[in-house]
């Protein structure tokens, strides 16, 4: 393989100033310009990020779970485990719809006991060579409640939530979801980073039917999704919950950018807890390239300001 700085393959501008033409190397006197014929281009984005809730644990169905096992080792009900095979059932489906023969799966996981049960269930419905990778991923853990549980306090801490504020209520030796919400951000950081250098990409391919596939807990999913498309407090607040084993597909649209229109109905999404506004913005990603920017997201300026509402020009 030729290396870069092959003269074969660079152009040189020698200085003006080398007029005693001796046998000087010209690389001392000269403007290195690479050939941009050479760049190697950017991986394909992941056709999709698929984002799935843990199935039913033991923990949500009783809550005295909590009190004697640790949170990070409370397991899956059998109804979970089939939650979690039928989950992967679907998302091989909806891959299958593309058409294509080169499709492989690339999985985030959070440590839990529960979310690795889950991914050992979806990852029945693939075979190995479908499998690109797995990462455990801390990060994707489910929101710290402090140690074991006491459940009438945690009723008490749970209506004091309510009354306080669902994102910036921290719980006693715990965490809020702002809390969450700044170790997301570094997640997404790392994630954004392996999509720019294909890191799930296998050696020598750039496929553009990778999909990759997010598996954590209710809110760490919902504070991911309002930190990638920059809902505000208010509209995070408005969100339900996934059902257990149920997910949200975050799909490429015509542009590049990754939608939840592309897959969803607006009425399945206005069930999860999606505004008009979240929607109609939805729609602009759905037709956006990455790097553009929608001035008219309601959450982008003016909407802040109240003293436009009287729409005197100053």
């Amino acid at each position: 393989m030729l290396s870069l700085s092959s003269p074969n393959h660079t152009n040189f501008i020698h200085c003006c100033n080398n007029n005693n033409n001796n046998n000087k190397s010209h690389l001392n006197n000269s403007l290195y310009i690479p050939n941009k014929s050479l760049a190697i281009p950017p991986p394909p984005r992941p056709k999709r990020i698929i984002l799935i809730r843990h199935g039913q644990s033991k923990g949500n169905v009783n809550e005295y779970e909590y009190t004697q096992v640790p949170d990070p080792k409370i397991e899956l009900t059998e109804k979970g485990l089939r939650e979690a095979e039928e989950c992967g059932q679907k998302i091989k489906k909806l891959i299958q719809t593309d058409g294509v023969d080169d499709w492989q799966v690339y999985f985030y996981v959070s440590p839990y006991k529960r979310t690795l049960d889950t991914l050992r269930g979806v990852g029945k419905a693939f075979h190995s060579s479908r499998i690109a990778g797995v990462r455990e991923e801390p990060r994707l853990r489910e929101q710290d409640f402090g140690n074991f549980q006491d459940r009438e306090k945690m009723r008490l801490d749970k209506a004091m939530r309510i009354r306080y504020g669902r994102f910036f209520y921290r719980f006693p030796d715990g965490e809020s979801a702002a809390d969450v919400y700044d170790r997301i951000t570094g997640f997404r950081e790392t994630l954004r980073h392996d999509i720019d250098i294909g890191r799930f990409q296998p050696p020598g391919q750039q496929s553009p039917n990778m999909n990759l596939i997010i598996v954590s807990h209710g809110l760490t999913l919902r504070v991911f999704l309002m930190r990638w498309y920059k809902w505000t407090v208010e509209q995070f607040e408005g969100l339900n919950n996934f059902c257990n084993g149920g997910m949200i597909v975050m799909q490429q649209g015509y542009g590049g950018r990754y939608s939840l229109v592309v897959h969803h109905s607006p009425e399945e999404l206005k069930e999860f807890g999606l505004t008009d506004a979240i929607l109609a913005d939805q729609e602009w990603q759905k037709y956006a390239k990455p790097g553009e920017f929608n001035y008219d997201w309601s959450t982008t300026g003016p909407t802040f300001f109240t003293h436009f509402n009287n729409n005197v020009k100053q």
